[in-house]
């Protein structure tokens, strides 16, 4: 039955489905061909809506959506100019500089990629960045904020894995830095060789001082969200609320630009948002029900054991398995998809399960910006108005710096200390 399930959800995705119904049309028709009772995709879909974590994700984007409607995203874009606007290339280190900190706000790489790149493409390309190199640095570091706590995939391998989320913040933060230091050494570089311009904010210190002090409390969320988690105040649940309530006091009571409509237009997206991302989380549930009731998990660990005689071969088959899928599959559904198989293998090597699920967070978000449905890759694309050669072009030097941190963590557990 499950190898009728997966031809049919495959079949159904490349005749561009979306990903929520192709899951759902390959169990369906697998339970039905199998004459098993269609009833059980509506008990799978109902079960994982009543799990207490899954009140975290709604929240934490909502924290985002709110602290993101006013002011914020000028002092961000300000702050960095300050700290790296004076090197060579400095708006597209502006960029990296704003995505990691822009992470620890939102925990969407869409919500960043859309958000900072409407910002800062514009005025790259006035600066006279080639349109391909501004979506490209623009793409890759919206990446960033899937590792920066608050980040919404490690919340959901932590849900499919029954790992500690807040192991998976904390761990989440170091890979999270080096893959933006990364990226920024890159750009510097290439910068550095086309002569881009510098860009450093006018007026330098004594003319931002005063919006540093203003625009902190905003960029401490991720520090304020780690150190409640670190430290057990609450859980993860409770402090998605917390920073709602953060928001909310930052951004009406010191920035004073939190009005009605900005509410209602943060809950909208909000809701849009966990709407999409739930829909995948149901349909997967019926599909990994599938999987379970038929072993799949354990059957594939076994022929892994007997495939792969060396732990590292088993990591590095998973490490290119991630990322044939990533660069096909958005990026919470293939965490669903493959975080259940994935633990299985895990376990069967004694390969530890929070640097699993940061193996898998870097190599699906490398799927973002890859063909052929890279999400932040067409995001920035539409912004920049370039062409998916030149884009693509000016992304290898990216793709090089992802596989190196990708490597690192996957063979250096020191790089996922929690």
């Amino acid at each position: 039955m499950s190898m009728i399930m997966v031809w049919i959800f495959l079949i159904l995705l490349s005749c561009a489905v979306p990903i929520a119904h192709a899951m759902l049309g390959g169990v369906a028709t697998a339970l039905w061909l199998e004459g098993k009772p269609l009833a059980v995709i509506a008990q799978r879909l109902y079960s994982p809506t009543q799990s207490f974590p899954m009140l975290a994700i709604p929240f934490f984007i909502l924290a985002g959506n709110l602290m993101m409607s006013g002011r914020f995203g000028v002092y961000l874009v300000n702050i960095a100019r300050l700290l790296v606007g004076n090197l060579k290339g400095g708006m597209g280190q502006v960029s990296i500089i704003g995505s990691v900190m822009f992470g620890g706000v939102s925990g969407s790489a869409v919500a960043d990629a859309t958000a900072i790149g409407n910002a800062l493409i514009p005025v790259q390309k006035e600066q006279g960045y080639p349109s391909g190199f501004a979506a490209a640095i623009n793409s890759a570091s919206s990446t960033v904020s899937v590792l920066i706590p608050p980040s919404i995939p490690l919340i959901l391998f932590g849900l499919v894995s029954n790992v500690s989320i807040v192991d998976l913040f904390v761990a989440g933060v170091l890979p999270g830095l080096m893959l933006g230091f990364g990226m920024f050494a890159m750009v510097w570089w290439v910068a550095g060789r086309q002569n881009l311009p510098r860009s450093p904010l006018e007026g330098g210190f004594r003319a931002f001082r005063g919006q540093i002090f203003v625009a902190l409390p905003a960029l401490l969320m991720p520090v304020f969200v780690i150190g409640t988690l670190r430290f057990g105040v609450a859980t993860p649940t409770e402090v998605s609320v917390m920073a709602v309530a953060y928001a909310l006091l930052v951004s009406g009571g010191l920035y004073r630009d939190l009005t009605w409509r900005g509410i209602w237009d943060a809950l909208v997206d909000t809701a849009m948002m966990t709407g999409a991302v739930m829909f995948i989380i149901m349909a997967s549930s019926t599909l990994q029900w599938v999987m379970t009731a038929e072993r799949v998990p354990q059957h594939l660990a076994e022929w892994v054991s007997l495939t792969f005689s060396q732990p590292w071969m088993v990591i590095l088959a998973m490490n290119l398995v991630m990322l044939v899928v990533g660069a096909f599959l958005d990026l919470p559904a293939a965490v669903l998809l493959l975080g259940p198989l994935f633990v299985t293998i895990a376990n069967s090597i004694g390969l530890d399960l929070v640097q699993l699920g940061l193996m898998m967070v870097v190599n699906l978000a490398i799927g973002l910006y890859t063909p052929p449905v890279g999400t932040t890759l067409f995001i920035s694309m539409g912004i920049a108005k370039s062409g998916l050669g030149e884009t693509v072009k000016a992304l290898l030097p990216f793709y090089g710096v992802a596989l190196g941190v990708l490597l690192l963590i996957s063979f250096l557990p020191v790089f996922t200390i929690y």
